[in-house]
């Protein structure tokens, strides 16, 4: 079933790590095996070239097999720490966001998909995003579990998207968990409801290309396909509407970028979305309560149409 969600701030900033937690936990129902977010910080306040990676060295599952992995663990690190200073990245502060989940900020002026391949290159080391605005953080758990965890609440930004997951046909995992980090984009994320019928015939032909794929879930060939027309030089919106005729199935996603907030469903319109605008504040989920839960007030919402896209500025 699941549950997606996302928000944003017309040209400011607010607590996106709070409001994402009260609307994600609104919607556990839907999906309580694990909970994801894409919060966006400002872009604007990101020096150049200065990056934050969020990156995991092993499942939380592995982290509590006791003192053999403690051991693999501080070797995937270490060794993730050398491989970016021989990339030539400039380290900055390193922060310990569990025993087996890290936030990386550093200065790159390299090819950023090099530094990449050749990080998750090390046996047990997926990076989860790498961003001037984005940090994507995902774990086992509700929402409330995951951002008291990771310290979520009082994350200040200009968006957000977020997922709750009820696994269908794919691991209780995080690498299985949403959102996705449209590789090699630096600052492109996905989450998605519903169920793609031409998932492995459309990876077969991604990874023909060269995409990398770090799961079976159908909804990381959302952020995959993303990636790949944004890398032909196509933007954002058009690449949402091209997926709406490309991918086969029911299907409602959101997309975030830098500055932007998209929608996109299927012609079918068979999974849920409600949308709320107003001048200040564009939010959506799929379910109306999830919206509320971050309003104090009454609100008027509405349902996209089958086949729509939309796309928000910040």
């Amino acid at each position: 079933m699941c549950g997606i969600a996302g928000l944003i701030h017309r040209g400011k900033s607010g607590n996106v790590g709070g409001e994402m937690t009260a609307m994600l936990q609104a919607l556990k129902h839907r999906g309580p095996d694990s909970t994801g977010y894409a919060l966006y910080g400002s872009e604007d306040a990101t020096p150049v070239n200065q990056y934050v990676m969020r990156f995991k060295v092993a499942e939380q599952a592995e982290a509590q097999h006791g003192f053999d992995i403690q051991g693999k663990m501080q070797e995937r690190k270490t060794a993730v720490d050398s491989r970016l200073l021989e990339m030539g990245a400039k380290m900055g502060p390193m922060e310990d966001a569990t025993e087996y989940a890290y936030r990386y900020h550093f200065d790159f002026d390299g090819d950023l998909k090099r530094l990449v391949d050749y990080v998750e290159d090390v046996d047990g080391v997926e990076i989860l995003s790498v961003g001037k605005a984005l940090e994507l953080i995902k774990d086992l758990g509700d929402a409330t579990v995951v951002s008291n965890q990771y310290g979520l609440q009082s994350f200040n930004g200009t968006h957000a998207i977020g997922h709750t997951r009820m696994a269908t046909e794919s691991d209780v995992d995080i690498r299985s968990a949403h959102p996705y980090w449209a590789y090699p984009f630096s600052d492109v994320s996905v989450v998605h409801n519903g169920q793609l019928t031409n998932y492995w015939t459309f990876r077969r032909e991604l990874e023909r290309k060269g995409h990398r794929f770090m799961s079976n879930c159908d909804s990381e060939l959302i952020a995959v396909y993303i990636a790949d027309r944004m890398n032909d030089g196509v933007d954002l919106e058009t690449a949402m509407k091209d997926s709406v005729d490309k991918l086969d199935g029911v299907f409602t996603y959101l997309v975030a970028t830098s500055d932007q907030l998209g929608m996109a469903k299927d012609v079918m319109a068979a999974k849920p979305m409600v949308l709320y605008e107003s001048d200040d504040l564009i939010a959506m989920a799929s379910e109306e309560v999830a919206i509320r839960a971050i309003f104090p007030h009454e609100i008027d919402t509405y349902d996209p149409y089958e086949g729509e896209v939309k796309v928000w500025q910040n």
